[in-house]
């Protein structure tokens, strides 16, 4: 080895190389030699002990002619470059196997990252499973700072153009002035240090309040913890993005507090793989989340948790997208366990804040989303549905065909259909690792399934039709988020190509781009491991970013500009340092600017001629499909820098696919080079004997027609029949002709598996229109916190499908469709649209107004209804509010509508509708709505979204005729009921025939429900005995207990089924008139919609003996703020600016474990508003925000606990609570324990200095003044079990619910991640 005479820079070897969970992929280019492409195993401890280091041996050794004995450290004079990407963090974070830390947090936040934003994981889990958090122990500090001022601030009140005071007022980076509440007690932090260090602590994380604008406290404690002997620190005013939001920025601190000491053991394990034990001469670069490479000294695993993943995009774009055209790709990237989506049009697009594992992180990533379907995904008949995944097989056992017993996959589908070929398979499976795979024992479970599937279903379908039943199933859930990532963005997705790489991803490509309607498909010669490839390609990068608080004009561009070059010298500077020369520095800038009053903020690259408000207004016209009035003031909340040091090789193949594409002819490939015939099975024609060509054979230029099966090392590509595939240089490009490939099912009898695709059309649809609204409202109610629903309806305006974001909506529209159904029977025509609130027209309470537009046929009946329900803040109302907690009669709630015509002949009749919002002002007490143009707007975006759907649903009739439409419409109703009905009959067998509940809201009123189970499957739900109605807003709408139902029997059954109608038709419904389940037209309903509904809930599980008692409430937070004048300088009435939100509390305990703590349950699931977000908006402060410890009710299995949430005024307020179980608390079940009840207080603040502690009751509303607090303690759950008894097996499981399985936690949750979230876990 001594002998070899080093090669100069630039002719020695680059390597790069992507360390993923099972296999290893290495890219080397070798002077004047071949690429040199490896594929290994990630693990293979009885071989070595470092894929990537055993990667860079077997290149060396190939380029050097002779075997470097493994275990020798590496020689380093012909490596020129070396690049990875890794999993280390990622596995890390999965596995929960980092670094033990300790978090130190703003006293009074011990609890904030367990608490998150409250929403549960999975909407329709019984069993509520919470990530686990990453630190082991937590302390609080003494310290707090403030914003001084506040957004909603349309008086001006609040004088922030004052002079500093040290040590009270000072200016935050951002140029907000911050007031310290309370100084930093440095001996108190000495001593918590101390502390945690004799416990061992080596690793710190620190977060306090707003310490992304004043970081001096962090800073000093970071000084602290070094001084005291940590040997990592991460300060969240440092790691995170210093942005805005307490709870990412503090997750974030924590995540880097646990793996990035794990990086840097593994980097010195590294390194000490290589002569002398460095990296001296070798520029080493690791790739992180954002697509840049970073020298392997900067390398932090907060920033490497997407390392992989981000190399295949960046692959992706610079060897498919040609900038020529300009045309966008999606990135397809199916792997063995799931598929990540990601959109290039030219730039990089990136999340600032995402989900990993449970865990919220905020810093830069690439947006890419991760899909529960890949290769290893298993393959399920669930209630008449053919099912693909979430679970995966994995690498252990993996797919049945692996030899080690494992179930049908994906995988295993396309091997049985003939799309992988075991000949040209490695033979690494079995026991021995040695054996191909095993196609017998595929065709015998296919065989097998097939018996299954007709036995039940009385069909005759081949096994080979179910195999490809499950891949069109794949396929159909994968163009899912494909269509969100564009379509919900504002793209055509029909105009973007679409490249595909990972292992999987050319044997679903072409009826991927079909389903899509893309019309061409890009696969680079090295898909298989373009991760690997990809960090070849890509740049250095450093950016830097800080926040402000400047209004968007021209006085404040000046300071904007003079920030930006600020970080540019700081980007400068980094990339330097890493050898990057000034001349190959280009950079990116970018404003992060957002409407005031809004929280959707817009991070804005520069545009050529710097105008950034124009940028940002197209954008926004873009996205949200309008723009505001030009006297809506911009906002710039954050200023960014991104460095890019070029590579100078980024685009070479890119560049050459345009090259190409447009000079190259192209001729028939000649059959010689046909390798052999293979019987394949495709939709159209079924299984056809079908050409194999080894890809290595094919000649730029040469075309071929499919049906083809085009293999090479380490893929195989399936060319379906009537599709081009095109061979170039270093792509193969298919060109997909819908017209001789589009194979539309017409079939006028029931198709399992056309049944099952249908499920996810509908699905789709629903989810679009609810994309559409939310980016087209206005409102905080319904852009952010997603308080809407979007359905399909049949023509007799039974419930097809709903995309619920909030579960109390969930089936309750069918009621408000139905009434207008009967009510305009045979009278509407095209370009009607109908509105209506009302309790009697099938509303919940009057701020949820619901839009409905009727599809017609072609025989100008009505086909479909669609329809968009939305949570409207201001409707008027009694004392400034439509949801008074002190409400008796429905006329105090605000506008009322039993039917209105919002749209005739296609004119919006803006004049009838206001008037209607300004009815309530004529009722004592009263006023109409301050918020018109809101509600306007809001009532546009969703007729909007009926309009999205309407459309969807005449193309989904063209493409297979309105009655095939329809008639799986009516077959996708009666699979829920046959799942209800089978849920019942085992209920039947478990439970007896007769159940009953009973239980109390807090003023006595009692809820009565008796169940019949028949032989049938079918149940009545009896209400009988339930109390008359009440003389408060209590009172609940009848759709309100049918949503109950529903969202119960989807509890209770436990697996995805369709929600729509049809879970109804086997239940009978009971609701004696008068009673507060079903009350006449005058009274109050507002909070029957969030406090009754949840307790309906717990009766019911309470009759299935399925869990304890909730917290049983929504605990409704509001308060109000008075503000601005008429044209008189008279003052408003009503309020200027509102809060509203729901605070989480304990759920209950099964038989199968504890509640989970401070959690939204049940018939809610929205978020609670950050701390930092919430005091920078609105004159409060959050002094506390913790769980309640031991609320939770004792027994073998705990109830879950409920929180604490303080708020203080800083100027005068009037506070709203509407809440329940302050007086009855939440009951345990088979002998478990109470929940401890909630309490809601008045803390005022006596002229003396002292506090005065006063019970506000379930239901109040009390005018504070600064200084005041509002404290509410929220319910526990109650328990399960005889406290010290012992739990069997059998009564464990004795529950009658289908288990979850293994629970898919993806990777990457990018933009579309907090959307799919509301869904409850239904993708």
């Amino acid at each position: 080895m001594g002998s070899i005479t080093p090669n100069p820079p630039g002719k020695r070897i680059k390597i790069a190389i992507d360390r993923g969970g099972t296999f290893t992929d290495v890219w080397a280019s070798v002077p004047n030699k071949p690429d040199i492409v490896l594929k290994l195993l990630s693990v293979d401890p009885g071989n070595y002990q470092d894929a990537p280091t055993e990667g860079i041996r077997r290149v060396l050794s190939t380029y050097g002619g002779f075997e470097i004995p493994r275990g020798v450290p590496l020689p380093k004079q012909d490596l020129d470059i070396v690049r990875m990407g890794t999993t280390v963090a990622t596995n890390a974070l999965l596995e929960r196997k980092g670094r033990r830390h300790a978090l130190l947090v703003t006293k009074g936040f011990r609890d904030l990252l367990r608490i998150g934003y409250q929403s549960r994981p999975r909407l329709f889990d019984l069993d509520i499973v919470k990530p686990e958090v990453l630190f082991s122990e937590v302390r609080e500090i003494e310290e707090r700072v403030t914003i001084e001022g506040f957004d909603e601030d349309i008086d001006g009140t609040v004088k922030t153009n004052v002079d500093e005071i040290p040590g009270v007022l000072v200016r935050g980076s951002s140029g907000d002035l911050m007031r310290i509440l309370k100084p930093l007690d440095e001996s108190g932090v000495k001593d918590t240090l101390q502390e945690l260090r004799q416990m061992g602590m080596e690793s710190v994380a620190i977060c306090f309040t707003h310490s992304h604008i004043f970081g001096g406290h962090e800073r000093r404690v970071g000084e602290l913890a070094e001084e005291a002997g940590f040997n990592h620190i991460s300060l969240s005013s440092e790691v995170a993005a210093k942005m805005i939001k307490m709870v990412p920025r503090g997750s974030s601190a924590s995540a880097d507090a646990y793996l990035t000491p794990e990086i840097k053991q593994y980097l010195r394990g590294f390194v000490k793989g290589f002569e002398g034990s460095h990296l001296d001469n070798i520029k080493c670069d690791f790739m992180q989340s954002d697509g840049g490479l970073v020298n392997y000294r900067g390398f932090s695993g907060l920033k490497g948790i997407l390392s992989g993943p981000a190399g295949g995009v960046v692959g992706c774009a610079r060897t498919c997208y040609e900038a020529t055209s300009k045309t966008p790709i999606v990135c397809f990237d199916m792997g063995g366990t799931s598929t990540d989506v990601s959109r290039f049009g030219g730039t990089f697009e990136h999340v600032f804040e995402s989900t990993t594992a449970g865990v919220t992180i905020q810093s830069p990533q690439l947006d890419i989303n991760t899909v529960a379907a890949g290769g290893g995904s298993i393959l399920f008949w669930r209630n008449g549905l053919f099912a693909v995944g979430p679970e995966s097989a994995s690498s252990h056992p993996g797919p049945a065909s692996y030899r080690k017993g494992g179930p049908l996959t994906v995988t295993d589908a396309n091997l049985f259909l003939g799309r992988l070929v075991p000949d040209y398979f490695p033979k690494i499976f079995g026991r021995s690792e040695k054996e191909a795979l095993d196609a017998d024992v595929v065709a015998g479970k296919f065989v097998e399934l097939a018996k299954s599937i007709n036995a039940e279903t009385g069909k005759s379908m081949s096994p080979e039709e179910i195999a490809y039943g499950y891949l069109d199933v794949a396929n159909e859930a994968m163009c899912r988020p494909i269509r969100s990532l564009t379509e919900g963005k504002g793209y055509e997705i029909s105009k973007h190509r679409l490249g595909v790489f990972g292992g999987a991803g050319g044997q679903h490509a072409c009826e991927i781009a079909l389903k899509l309607g893309i019309q061409t498909v890009i696969i680079h010669k090295y898909s298989s491991i373009l991760s690997a490839y990809g960090m070849a390609l890509a740049d250095v990068v450093h950016e830097e970013q800080e926040p402000t608080s400047e209004f968007y004009n021209g006085e404040s561009l000046n300071i904007l500009s003079q920030r930006v070059e600020g970080l540019k010298k700081k980007v400068s500077t980094q990339l330097r340092q890493q050898g990057i020369l000034e001349e190959d520095i280009e950079y990116e800038c970018y404003l992060n600017m957002r409407y005031q009053g809004t929280e959707t903020a817009m991070m804005v690259l520069r545009p050529a001629d710097g105008d950034y408000e124009a940028e940002f207004l197209r954008i926004h016209l873009r996205e949200f499909s309008f723009v505001f009035p030009a006297a809506r003031s911009i906002l710039v909340d954050d200023v960014r820098v991104r460095g890019i040091g070029k590579s100078g090789t980024t685009d070479e193949d890119g560049q050459g696919l345009g090259e190409e594409l447009a000079n190259m002819k192209f001729r028939p490939v000649l059959e010689s080079l046909v390798e052999k015939e293979t019987s394949v099975y495709f939709k159209s024609g079924g299984m056809q004997a079908t050409p194999l060509y080894m890809l290595e054979k094919l000649s730029p230029g040469m075309s071929i027609i499919g049906p083809a099966v085009i293999i090479d090392k380490t893929q195989t590509l399936v060319i379906i029949p009537g599709a081009e595939a095109r061979i170039l240089t270093s792509h193969v490009v298919i060109e997909i002709n819908a017209s001789k490939t589009s194979t539309a099912h017409a079939s006028l009898t029931v198709d399992p598996i056309q049944l099952s695709v249908f499920g996810h059309r509908f699905m789709s649809i629903a989810e679009q229109m609810g994309r559409t609204l939310q980016k087209t409202a206005v409102s905080l109610n319904i852009k952010e916190r997603l308080d809407f629903s979007c359905a399909i309806f049949g023509p007799d305006a039974g419930l097809v499908a709903n995309a619920p974001h909030i579960p109390v909506h969930l089936g309750s529209m069918s009621y408000a469709v139905q009434y207008q159904h009967e009510l305009y029977k045979g009278q509407l025509k095209p370009g009607d649209v109908l509105c209506s609130n009302h309790p009697e027209s099938g509303g919940t309470h009057l701020p949820d107004i619901t839009v409905i537009t009727p599809i017609f046929g072609d025989d100008r009946q009505v086909a479909f209804y669609v329809a968009a329900r939305g949570h409207h803040t201001d409707i008027g109302g009694y004392n400034g509010t439509s949801m008074p907690p002190e409400s008796t009669e429905l006329w105090q709630e605000g506008a009322q509508m039993r039917s209105f015509k919002l749209i005739e002949n296609d004119y919006f009749d803006e004049e009838g509708i206001i008037k209607v919002l300004l009815e309530p002002a004529k009722y004592p007490g009263c006023n109409g709505s301050r918020r018109l143009s809101d509600n306007i707007s809001d009532l546009k975006a969703q007729v909007a979204a009926n309009n999205k759907g309407a459309t969807l649903i005449q193309a989904l009739m063209s493409e297979y005729t309105q009655e095939v439409v329809q008639l799986y419409m009516l077959a996708i109703q009666n699979n829920a009921e046959i799942a209800v009905r089978s849920y019942l009959s085992q209920a039947l067998k478990t439970l007896g025939p007769k159940l009953s509940a009973v239980d109390s809201m807090d003023n006595g009123s009692e809820i009565h429900l008796d169940v019949s189970i028949s032989e049938d499957g079918t149940a009545v739900f009896d209400f009988t005995g339930t109390g008359c109605e009440m003389l408060s807003n209590l009172n609940a709408p009848p759709a309100i207990t049918y949503s109950a139902i529903i969202y119960s029997l989807r509890l209770l059954i436990g697996s995805d089924i369709p929600m729509n109608q049809g879970c109804l038709a086997p239940i009978s419904v009971i609701l004696p008139q008068g009673s507060f389940l079903n009350p006449s037209a005058g009274p109050a309903v507002c909070a029957g919609n969030t406090q009754t509904s949840q307790r309906v809930v717990d009766v019911i599980l309470r009759a299935f003996s399925a869990a304890a008692a909730s917290q049983g409430c929504m605990n409704c937070l509001g308060f109000f703020g008075s503000g601005g004048s008429d044209a008189d300088g008279n003052p408003l009435p009503g309020s200027a600016y509102a809060f509203g939100e729901t605070i989480a509390g304990g759920s209950g305990a099964t038989s199968r474990q504890h509640g989970a703590n401070a959690v939204a349950v049940h018939m809610t699931n929205t978020r609670i508003t950050d701390p930092e977000s919430l005091e920078k908006r609105y004159p409060v402060i959050l002094r506390e925000f913790s769980i309640r410890g031991g609320s939770g009710g004792k027994g073998v299995h705990n109830g879950g606990d409920g929180v604490v949430r303080d708020i203080e005024c800083r100027a005068p307020l009037k506070f709203s609570v509407i809440t329940e179980r302050r007086v009855i608390a939440p009951y345990g079940i088979e002998g478990g324990g109470e929940g401890g009840k909630g309490a809601n207080y008045w803390v005022k603040k006596n002229l003396d200095g002292t506090e005065r502690w006063v019970s506000m009751g379930p239901k109040n509303m009390v005018q504070m003044q600064a200084g005041d607090r509002c404290v509410i303690h929220t319910p526990g759950g109650g328990g399960w079990g005889i406290l010290g008894s012992t739990v069997t097996k059998v009564q464990a499981e004795d529950r009658v619910v289908d288990g979850v399985g293994i629970v898919h936690v993806p990777r990457a949750a990018g933009s579309i991640a907090a959307f799919e979230e509301t869904q409850g876990g239904q993708h």
